[in-house]
């Protein structure tokens, strides 16, 4: 009996993660090359260039598409082997939940479930996969959603996680070895509610699938579920209203830095409404890099859209130097002005007002809650003759910080 090994363990894999690695570095000077030749033009007052502009944009994109193939194959590759001749225990909780996934019948995971005291698990609401199956969907989650790459993330038992802040108000001071101590006042002490809300999926299967004992069933059903749960995840942490989804930092009142109050968030401004300045832009980065305390600053990272990434892509300083650098290592990220760059789709172009980059130590600023246990319901009635498994996480999220993130404002103040 051969043991299956994952992909990324053979030579093979390594070759293509360089090979990919080579290619999307050679797209880089491709774009350079590209550029310094508008930029030339430019100086030399013979305007743009239009076929010109255009190549850029598509080497541009490309830049991107190769970035995100050398990451995938980066990811694929560190992947851990599975180890010859190892054979797993029998575990009597994942097979009572790969019969009921197969052919519906949920008596020896319920008796077990009964056995443990779970609640909440029954009929209706559906059954709790083994932890194997959770962890293999939380991890694949959290290769594709790029907010909880880099957010902390707790896990809790409960529906919500309510978090202690002091308000800082303690006294304190400095006194000599044989001076007398004044009574300290007590801090002032809140409390900040991370409540968890319902996310669901609900993939479906034919039946003929299912009766196949070669296909691994909990693979396949965290392959169909992570997409949908990383893209409905990855805009709420930014978005999210808080209303049945997690509270997003875009959605949090977001004030000039000089002025805001506690509980806000603070922005600077590029000085020019929807726009960078037109002379020496990359200043507004600098500013936007200074703003944080210095505790936050060495953790930081900029968090952006690929759309914005396209234009600080093209950035120079003084000596010529492009701003952006490509990662010397397949899966680590590129960096602009020496700090990591994070790409999250959910954040919004450049516009009037537009909140478009932020800045900070996202680990220490956002906070992201999941309540322990995926549950699943097999419905093989509503989609006819396809059986659907109706998946529910509990997700929460929303800013413990407001000090560790700061936001580019494109506006004139």
């Amino acid at each position: 009996m051969s043991i299956e090994t994952k992909a990324g363990d053979g030579p093979a894999d390594n070759h293509e993660v360089r090979g990919a690695m080579r290619e999307f570095l050679c797209a880089f000077e491709q774009f350079k090359d590209a550029n310094d030749a508008r930029l030339e033009a430019l100086e030399e007052k013979r305007g743009e260039d239009v076929v010109l502009t255009e190549k850029i944009d598509r080497i541009n994109a490309a830049v991107t598409e190769q970035k995100a193939r050398v990451d995938a194959l980066a990811l694929k590759s560190k992947r851990p082997a599975l180890q010859a001749g190892a054979v797993a225990a029998p575990d009597e909780r994942k097979a009572a939940f790969q019969h009921y996934m197969r052919v519906g019948d949920a008596t020896s995971i319920a008796t077990l479930e009964q056995k443990s005291l779970n609640v909440g698990t029954d009929a209706e609401g559906g059954y709790l996969a083994p932890e194997q199956t959770e962890r293999m969907i939380t991890q694949a989650v959290k290769d594709i959603s790029p907010i909880r790459q880099i957010a902390s993330v707790r896990e809790i038992g409960a529906n919500v996680f309510r978090k202690p802040v002091s308000n800082g108000d303690a006294a304190t001071g400095w006194v000599g070895e044989t001076g007398a101590r004044v009574e300290t006042a007590a801090p002032t002490i809140t409390a900040i509610d991370f409540p968890t809300m319902e996310l669901y999926a609900m993939p479906a299967a034919t039946q003929t699938l299912l009766d196949d004992s070669v296909v691994d069933i909990e693979q396949w059903l965290a392959d169909e579920v992570q997409g949908e749960f990383a893209i409905q995840e990855s805009a709420a942490f930014v978005n999210g209203d808080g209303v049945n989804q997690p509270k997003g930092f875009l959605s949090y009142t977001i004030a000039e830095e000089s002025v805001r109050a506690a509980g806000q968030l603070g922005y600077v401004a590029t000085g020019v409404d929807g726009a960078f300045p037109a002379a020496d832009p990359s200043d507004v980065l600098l500013d936007l890099i200074y703003t944080p305390k210095q505790a936050f600053r060495a953790n930081g990272r900029f968090v952006l859209n690929r759309s914005v990434l396209g234009q600080l892509r093209k950035f120079k300083d003084a000596d010529g130097n492009y701003l952006w650098q490509p990662s010397a290592e397949a899966g680590e990220p590129a960096r602009l002005l020496g700090y990591p760059v994070t790409e999250a789709e959910d954040m919004p172009d450049i516009a009037s007002n537009s909140h478009s980059i932020a800045f900070g130590d996202f680990r220490r600023a956002y906070l992201i809650v999941d309540r322990v246990g995926v549950r699943v319901l097999r419905d093989p009635y509503s989609a006819k003759p396809f059986v659907l498994f109706y998946t529910t996480k509990r997700v929460g999220g929303g800013v413990q910080d407001f000090d560790a993130v700061k936001f580019l404002k494109f506006s004139l103040s």
